[in-house]
């Protein structure tokens, strides 16, 4: 499974980054940067509350 990220709907809020930094992160001009692509089990419940909890529904998850 990987994530997507449509950054023609993407805010840059950091609501993503907040809850898993080591997928997401905001770079010097505060624009979304996708860290990696591939999601692990490990980190699959904290991807999925970030899908969940983006305002502009910008996050995807893709098999």
């Amino acid at each position: 499974m990987k994530v997507r990220v449509d950054t023609v709907l993407c805010e840059s809020n950091g609501i993503c980054v907040g809850i898993i930094p080591e997928v997401f992160d905001l770079d010097d001009d505060d624009r979304l940067e996708l860290l990696r692509e591939e999601v692990t089990p490990e980190i699959e419940p904290r991807v999925r509350d970030a899908v969940a909890q983006c305002p502009r529904h910008a996050i995807s998850l893709v098999e």
